[in-house]
C-alpha cells in the first residue's frame, strides 16, 4: 500500500502522545463476561468502560482537552503520525464526495494519538481500550502501539490492515453523521433482551466495515493496493469476529452475546463495500438477521 499517495492533503489529527498521558493498565473487569466485553472492545470497539458502566459519558471539558493538545506537538517526522494524518485525510475526501453527491455536507471527525492514556468525550481511554470513536465529541481515539499488538497477537498487521482499523472507526462517525447511531441507541433502548439489544450492535459494526471497504475501494488506484494487502485485512477482520475472539477467550462461542459479528460476517461486509464502493450496499438494517 502508498499510503503516502492517498488523496488529500491529511486530516484533523490531535497529537497528545507528548503529554504525559494517564496511568497505564487494562480496566479491571469480572468474570469471563468480562473478559468478553474487554476483549471485544479491545478490537475495533469502543472504550469498555462505557460498555461496563465506568464512564459517564459526560467526558472532559473542552478546556482539558485543549490543555492536553497543547503540550502534545505533531512531529513532521514522525511516520506514524504522517501515517494517520494521511489515511484520515483520504476517508475525509471520500466521505465528503459521497455526502457531496447526496447533497448532504460531511463534518470531518478529529483523530486522537495518544500513548499509555487521555480523556475522551466518552470517559477515559488508556492502551488496553483499543482504537474507539466517540460520538459525543466526533473522536477518533488511537494509542499506536495498537498496531504493533495487531501485529503480535493478531499475527497480521500490514499498512493496509492499519488503515482499515482507522477506516472502521470512521464508518462510526459516518453513522453518526447520518443520524444511524441516534437510530440505534433508541432500538437498543427499546430492546426487550439483551441478546435483541446485542443485534444492533453487530448490524452497526458490521456496517462500519462496510464502510471501510467502501473507503478502500474509493482510494485503491491511488494507493496502489495489492491483492497481498487485501489479504491482510481480510485476515484481520477474521481475527476479530466474536466467535474467534470467545473461542481463544473461553473455548466456546455464545452469539446471543456476540456484539461485532462473527470473523466470516466482517470478513463480508469488508468485501462488500470494497467490492461496489457503493455505501447503499452497506444497508446491514434491512437484511434478516441470520443472513447477514
Amino acid at each position: 500500500m502508498d499510503w503516502k499517495n492517498l488523496p488529500g492533503s491529511g486530516g484533523n489529527v490531535e497529537d497528545r502522545r507528548g503529554s504525559g498521558g494517564l496511568p497505564g493498565g487494562g480496566i479491571a473487569v469480572g468474570g469471563i463476561g468480562g473478559l468478553i466485553i474487554a476483549l471485544i472492545a479491545l478490537f475495533f470497539g469502543i472504550d469498555p468502560s462505557v460498555i461496563l458502566g465506568g464512564g459517564s459519558g459526560s467526558g472532559p471539558t473542552q478546556t482539558q482537552t485543549q490543555t492536553q493538545t497543547q503540550s502534545g506537538t505533531p512531529a513532521a517526522t514522525d511516520e506514524s503520525y504522517q501515517f494517520v494524518k494521511k489515511v484520515v485525510g483520504s476517508t475525509d475526501v471520500v466521505w465528503g464526495n459521497v455526502f457531496k453527491q447526496a447533497g448532504r455536507t460531511y463534518t470531518n471527525p478529529t483523530l486522537v494519538l495518544y500513548r499509555r492514556g487521555t480523556q475522551s468525550g466518552c470517559g477515559t481511554a488508556n492502551s488496553a481500550v483499543g482504537p474507539f470513536y466517540c460520538p459525543l465529541d466526533n473522536k477518533v481515539y488511537l494509542d499506536t502501539s495498537f498496531f504493533s499488538m495487531m501485529k503480535s497477537q493478531l499475527g497480521g498487521g500490514g499498512d493496509f490492515a492499519y488503515a482499515y482499523v482507522i477506516a472502521h472507526e470512521v464508518g462510526h462517525h459516518v453513522q453518526n453523521e447520518l443520524g444511524i447511531a441516534d437510530q440505534v441507541e433508541r432500538k437498543q433502548r427499546a430492546a426487550r433482551t439483551e441478546a435483541e439489544a446485542n443485534s444492533y450492535s453487530v448490524r452497526m459494526e458490521l456496517q462500519a466495515d462496510c464502510f471501510a471497504g467502501v473507503w478502500a475501494n474509493k482510494t485503491q488506484t491511488e494507493a496502489k493496493l495489492t491483492q497481498t494487502d487485501v489479504q491482510q485485512a481480510i485476515a484481520t477482520a477474521q481475527a476479530i469476529g466474536d466467535d474467534n475472539l470467545q473461542r481463544q477467550a473461553q473455548g466456546g462461542v455464545v452469539p446471543d452475546s456476540f456484539t461485532h459479528g462473527t470473523s466470516q460476517q466482517r470478513v463480508n461486509w469488508l468485501m462488500t463495500g470494497f467490492k461496489t464502493g457503493d455505501p447503499n450496499k452497506c444497508d446491514t438494517f434491512s437484511v434478516a438477521y441470520n443472513q447477514l
